[in-house]
């Protein structure tokens, strides 16, 4: 099949306000607003219709949220329950080899991100799957959709198996019981559900992403509170912690740990226990680089939020993403430091679950709790908002925006994530191998490849430094891609990994 290639195509007007005079004769406003809408189901169909002509048919939607929101929404975008797995990730490469894996990522999410705003720039699209197909025709478009897919319906995963996990736990420290009992209030996925249902599915139900921006300063608030108890508590919790103390349900006062931990073992051990490690690598340093991935994915929200931004430009939003890059990074490497110094080796994969050793009565981290589950709830929505679009490019890219379409693609969504909540077998598994295979393929291998093929050859010829740079960072991430996935399959045959399944 022949692509559709506008590669003469000028560099792109910022938004519709400014496309006066230069539309084509016999297009309306009101055709050109149904093409280029990004919450119309039709926006790709639009575009490619009209691919004969010169001019950029960029968006006639007027973008009216701020700068400022615009950073909350990118960063809540990217912050979400990987925070809760970069201690362990930490543990298992040491603090060195950590700080440079993750400032890696960081640094080539940005690049990616340029990459992404440049190739959207050639040919006047905003939407991830629409690349894909100028890209690389059908096919192109299918990838991306299905990578985007897979990657939110994970992260969304993700988040409600923290819901599924955190909320019994704090409705029995809020009932302060010693055990938990069987009523349906104290299970988990009874719980899961309840809040899809009743906070998840009517945020998820909003049109643009513009309007979440206020729930997700509150969301990306109550990850700052995480941070400083996580802070706070380093130097509160003795090291090392007793073994074994946990009962079946995690409960033991703070108390007891002091008692018993005058009666360890000698110092040496405890000294050797309490050594943070700078370089490390065992079976389980396979899930690091993954978990990073998930981290800092928010790709597939980055032309939605250019979309929507006042006064778009390419500068703007490269701005937006930085400082949101960069707030992430220093939360993140703050949040797995101190994380892995509370609990050094003993950190598990879902960093709250290790506070259960302290004192799982704990008022600091009960609130601590309840912020991280307000979060990750917060989050959904956002996360949401691509999958669906996604969705409607593969199978209903000709019609017209409906609120019936747009209600029943969030409840099979919804229903879908929860059905595989409530049967996942740990947090551990959906990080590693979402992490390995479309966090990779939307960070690093789609934005080169798709810059690659749309950036017009008489403005950077196929041996020009940028277009060889991309090819270079389609190569690492289809060889991080490769390596990781190799080790974790590694990992799963021979039975290593232990960590996590108790979740």
């Amino acid at each position: 099949m022949e692509i559709p290639r506008q590669t003469e195509m000028v560099e792109l007007v910022p938004n519709g306000k400014h496309l006066e005079g230069l539309l084509p004769v016999g297009m309306s406003t009101t055709d050109t607003q149904r093409a280029e809408d990004p919450q119309h189901c039709a926006e790709g169909k639009g575009f490619l219709q009209k691919s004969s002509s010169k001019e950029p048919h960029f968006t006639d939607f007027e973008g009216k949220t701020s700068f400022g929101m615009s950073v909350f929404n990118l960063s809540n975008a990217i912050m979400g329950s990987g925070i809760l797995g970069l201690a362990y990730a930490m543990a298992n490469t040491g603090i060195i080899l950590f700080l440079f894996l993750l400032t890696a990522v960081a640094l080539l999410s940005s690049y990616s991100i340029h990459l992404l705003l440049k190739s959207s720039g050639i040919v006047g699209i905003r939407a991830y799957e629409q690349l894909g197909y100028r890209a690389f025709g059908t096919p192109g478009k299918l990838a991306a959709a299905l990578a985007i897919t897979l990657q939110n319906i994970g992260a969304m995963s993700s988040y409600l198996y923290i819901i599924k996990s955190e909320l019994p736990l704090v409705i029995q420290t809020f009932l302060n019981l010693e055990k938990p009992t069987s009523v349906w209030y104290m299970d988990g996925n009874y719980l899961v559900i309840l809040v899809s249902v009743t906070i998840i599915l009517p945020l998820a139900l909003m049109r643009q992403l513009g309007y979440l921006g206020y729930s997700s300063g509150f969301s990306l608030s109550c990850m700052v509170f995480f941070l400083i108890a996580v802070i706070y508590k380093k130097f509160q919790v003795p090291c090392p912690l007793v073994h074994n103390l946990v009962n079946a349900t995690g409960n033991v006062s703070h108390v007891v740990v002091l008692e018993e931990k005058a009666q360890l073992q000698d110092e040496p051990e405890a000294a050797a226990f309490c050594t943070p490690s700078y370089f490390t690598l065992n079976s389980q340093t396979a899930y690091t680089i993954p978990i990073m991935a998930f981290a800092f994915v928010c790709h597939p929200e980055v032309l939605p939020i250019y979309t929507e931004l006042k006064d778009p430009s390419k500068k703007k939003m490269q701005h937006i993403s930085n400082l949101s890059i960069a707030v992430m990074w220093v939360m993140y490497f703050l949040a797995a430091l101190f994380g892995y110094l509370t609990f050094y080796d003993g950190v598990e994969s879902e960093l709250l679950h290790t506070y259960n050793k302290v004192d799982a009565f704990d008022v600091l981290i009960l609130c601590v709790r309840v912020a991280v589950l307000i979060a990750v709830t917060l989050t959904v929505p956002i996360v949401l908002f691509p999958v669906r679009r996604a969705i409607q490019q593969m199978l209903f890219q000709n019609q017209e925006f409906s609120w019936l379409r747009h209600v029943l693609i969030a409840l099979g969504l919804l229903t879908c994530i929860n059905l595989l909540v409530i049967f996942a077998p740990n947090i551990l598994g959906i990080f590693g191998i979402i992490g390995a295979t479309s966090a990779p393929c939307l960070i690093f291998i789609f934005p080169a490849i798709f810059y690659f093929r749309i950036m017009p050859a008489e403005k950077e010829p196929a041996r020009s430094t940028p277009k060889i740079l991309a090819l270079c960072f389609a190569a690492v991430g289809f060889l991080l891609m490769t390596m990781s996935l190799s080790f974790i399959i590694i990992d799963w045959v021979s039975g290593t990994n232990q960590h996590g399944g108790n979740h």
